[in-house]
């Protein structure tokens, strides 16, 4: 199999070298991973966590993930870590999951937020797994995703760069992120396993590993603090309002009236002649969760950054696979309440 190396030129290796020597030294570094860019620093430097959260404007109660390179690594940053962990981190790592568990002394309250849990996955970019085989091999990577807090997630570097440029050491380029949605957030208390934020790895697909029912939790009812769990969260600037597609046409037909510019969002095969007006702007998404999470962060970018007053989303469908996308639409439109 050829290794991830392989896959990076040399050009980007020595890129990759230098944030990796960035994060040695207390530095700041926007890298990617398959699920969103993280705003990364070496979990064990208590100056350059305070950092990231001066860069975010993020509270200092709101937890960072730990990025480690290998499951290897799982029991320097993690104790008695129980068997259902274990088994989803052998068949979802590298990938968009992340373990709740009480964290070790090598992890501070500036990680946790003051918990005694810690947030820790493996990311499957290849150039973040890079990254983290090129830190010290005591070193973990904290990264929440790398914007402004409470604004939309970024999914390009380009994204990273409209928000952070001047205030990071360095953006690592990597593309645009294959999932696009923040991991999946597993926290587990005595013999129950809850999800505390849905992401790239459905429910379902976690209960075929533990072999029962997985708890989702909502509205922050949890009393674990985990990213992204507040009402509202993944906003962009632009007010966002969720209808059902029934009241959308009849809504941006009402803002177009009042010289209004919106932008229309939809899934379903809703009639595009219903948009013809000249204020109306229509979007088509992907009508399955998988491609419409990948790309939903780059269409709100993109439309946050135009001429439009409002971006009117129609409703997804209220089924278990959508419910990562719900989640963050549903997030998105409390900003604005």
């Amino acid at each position: 199999m050829m290794s991830h190396e392989e896959k990076i030129n040399p050009e980007k290796l020595e890129q990759i070298a230098a944030a990796a020597e960035l994060l040695n030294t207390g530095g700041v570094v926007a890298f990617p991973t398959e699920t969103v860019y993280g705003l990364g620093a070496d979990a064990t430097n208590p100056v350059a966590v305070k950092r990231v959260y001066n860069i975010k404007q993020r509270p200092a109660n709101h937890p960072l993930i730990v990025h480690i390179g290998n499951i290897a690594q799982l029991e320097h940053w993690a104790l008695d870590i129980p068997e259902p962990a274990r088994l989803l981190a052998e068949r979802f790592w590298p990938g968009p999951l992340t373990l709740i568990l009480k964290r070790s002394s090598k992890i501070s309250n500036d990680v946790t937020g003051g918990q005694d849990t810690i947030g820790i996955r493996i990311p499957a970019h290849p150039v973040a797994q890079a990254l983290l085989r090129m830190i010290n091999p005591d070193k973990a990577v904290a990264a929440p995703s790398a914007n402004l807090y409470g604004r939309i997630s970024p999914t390009t570097a380009a994204h990273v760069h409209a928000a952070l440029y001047g205030k990071v050491d360095m953006i690592l380029d990597g593309g645009d992120c294959e999932v696009g949605l923040e991991s999946t957030i597993i926290a587990f208390k005595h013999e129950d396993i809850a999800v505390l934020r849905p992401g790239g790895i459905s429910v379902s697909a976690i209960e075929s590993i533990v072999n029962q029912p997985v708890a989702v939790i909502k509205n922050n009812a949890s009393s674990i603090r985990v990213p992204g769990a507040l009402p509202a969260h993944y906003a962009p600037t632009t007010p966002l309002q969720l209808h059902q597609a029934s009241k959308l046409l009849q809504t941006a037909h009402q803002l177009a009236q009042q010289n209004f510019r919106p932008v229309v969002i939809t899934w379903s095969e809703i009639d595009t002649s219903e948009f013809s007006s000249t204020h109306i702007e229509h979007v088509r998404m992907p009508r399955d969760p998988v491609n419409y999470g990948k790309c939903l962060y780059a269409t709100l970018h993109q439309y946050d950054q135009t001429a439009c007053d409002y971006i009117l989303v129609e409703t997804p469908p209220a089924l278990p696979d959508w419910l990562a996308v719900s989640d963050r639409l549903q997030r998105a439109s409390q900003s604005h309440k």
